[in-house]
């Protein structure tokens, strides 16, 4: 495996219908591996995103960049219907704050 692919984002959870830990990674989100053990699904998937990368690197195509090597702003857009953004206006003119303090302080829960 190359050092890119350590990058990657990782997880293993359960998954009720299989029996069975699955492993996935966030960067090639059609790729899973099932196995007895968390272990076994992390080696797993890590091996299929490996194998996935070499065939995507063989064919010249583009492989996707590991979210951790990626630079954020820090600003997104999120639409929310009128009523909530009034309602989240009022909520931090009361607490004396900017709107966006308190939608920061609210996703930082």
């Amino acid at each position: 495996m190359t050092l890119a692919n350590d990058r990657y984002t990782y997880r293993v959870t359960w998954s009720d219908d299989d029996d069975e830990y699955v492993g996935l990674c966030a960067e090639f989100p059609s790729l899973s591996w099932l196995a007895k053990s968390p272990e076994s699904a992390l080696r797993g998937i890590r091996k299929v995103v490996a194998d996935v990368a070499k065939d995507m690197r063989r064919r010249r195509e583009p492989i996707p960049e590991p979210l951790s090597c990626k630079n954020y702003s820090g600003k997104f857009v999120v639409r929310v219907p009128p009523h909530t953004h009034r309602r989240l206006a009022i909520e931090a003119a009361e607490a004396g704050v900017s709107l966006n303090r308190l939608a920061s302080a609210k996703l930082n829960r």
